[in-house]
């Protein structure tokens, strides 16, 4: 297992984290069974988002005695209340179900505090402007919540958590199907076919999703990944919206080669769901490679526009492509250059000022795009 920085926590996670739906499924010995599979096969990352007594039990048996094993990202506001899963902002509900949390997984503390499914901009203004956020603000100061995350299915709010300088981790629905998508308050539509036909969906990354991992990637705040495959969606060529099946392998490397991220939570339902995601990363590049598909599918075929795939290399004149482009991309998103941005751009061996314009790249490129041009426009953005 890979693992990667967890933003500015700095964290250590692995590439291929664990979500926590699938076990609401299973009963405790199998619960159990596959909590053991994970953390024997690399697995430190785990999200707890679901407050049933059964999952959070199970859990707290697998961490006894190797709590430093698991790196927990758990949600404030998801309750189990008359014996049904609700998302709450009541403070006292929260509290009780957070103190519930805690007694069942039989620790005093969790990585990661995720407050729980934001994505109204009128829910975004309660929390964060009322009990919600001040109890999240006490528990970190007490060290029962070492860093502060959200999830959400709506980049616009995301990049207002980001902004507030409150929230260290953001866990985002992810996958090329929804990058597509404009902002929306409705979490429906990212699962309705239909929503891919309309003729304003364009074959690229919304410019408010670019702009979100670009402020993501300047300002330290990790991406972790829900819903990589579109609820299995996009493995099924008849469920699709680009209308050709991805491979497992292809939906995680398009979301771990987006900036900003550090993890992904793969979606398993059982073991060997579970170990096909992690065999990810022992398969050779080619396995991963999603570049050909996308730019050639029958709906939504991506164009001209960088995937940082590196179909590109390799360059006479030493040019990482790729990074230069995913540099260039992020500071074009946010419309200046941060200084985190350019300091990494300074460190390149080779810059887009050195390009020589042989155009060799561009005869590589699956996604057709300009790379010339852009290196030119990389030149003047970083002034080398």
């Amino acid at each position: 297992m890979k693992n990667r920085v967890l933003g500015r926590t700095g964290l250590q996670v692995g590439e291929i984290g664990l979500g926590c739906e699938a076990l609401v499924e299973l009963d405790a010995a199998a619960a159990q069974e596959m909590l053991n599979a994970a953390i024997e096969a690399g697995v430190n990352f785990f999200d707890l988002f679901a407050p049933q007594p059964q999952v959070r039990d199970a859990f707290g048996r697998a961490m006894k005695g190797r709590r430093e094993k698991f790196i927990l990202q758990a949600h404030l506001c998801s309750a189990w209340v008359d014996g049904q899963y609700m998302r709450t902002r009541d403070i006292e509900v929260v509290k009780a179900a957070f103190a519930d949390l805690l007694a069942r997984l039989g620790t005093d503390y969790v990585d990661v505090g995720m407050i729980h499914f934001v994505d109204e901009q009128k829910d975004f203004d309660e929390v964060f402007g009322g009990a919600v956020m001040e109890y999240a603000k006490e528990l970190l100061a007490a060290g029962t919540v070492r860093h502060l995350g959200l999830s959400t299915h709506n980049p616009r709010v995301a990049i207002q958590a980001v902004q507030s300088g409150l929230i260290d981790v953001i866990m985002l629905s992810l996958n090329p199907a929804y990058d597509m998508l404009p902002p929306s308050e409705d979490i429906n539509i990212l699962f309705d076919k239909a929503t891919y036909e309309a003729p304003d969906v364009l074959s690229r990354t919304d410019p408010e999703r670019q702009e979100l991992y670009a402020l993501c990637e300047s300002q330290g705040v990790a991406l972790t990944v829900m819903k990589p495959y579109a609820g299995g969606a996009l493995l099924d060529a008849q469920a699709s919206p680009f209308g050709a099946a991805m491979t497992v392998a292809q939906c995680l490397h398009y979301c771990l080669t987006r900036p900003g991220v550090a993890t992904v939570l793969t979606g398993a339902k059982n073991i060997p769901e579970m170990m096909e995601a992690i065999a990810y990363c022992d398969l050779p590049e080619e396995e991963k490679d999603y570049s050909t598909l996308l730019s050639s599918c029958p709906a939504h075929a991506f164009q001209d526009q960088c995937m940082y795939c590196g179909h590109c290399a390799p360059c006479p004149a030493g040019i990482d492509i790729a990074t230069v482009n995913k540099y260039a991309d992020l500071c074009q998103a946010q419309g200046k250059v941060p200084e985190t941005v350019a300091d990494h751009y300074r460190l390149l061996s080779a810059k887009a000022g050195d390009c020589i314009g042989c155009g060799q790249c561009e005869a590589r490129c699956p996604f057709q795009v300009k790379i010339v041009e852009h290196m030119e426009k990389a030149k003047e953005m970083f002034g080398a």
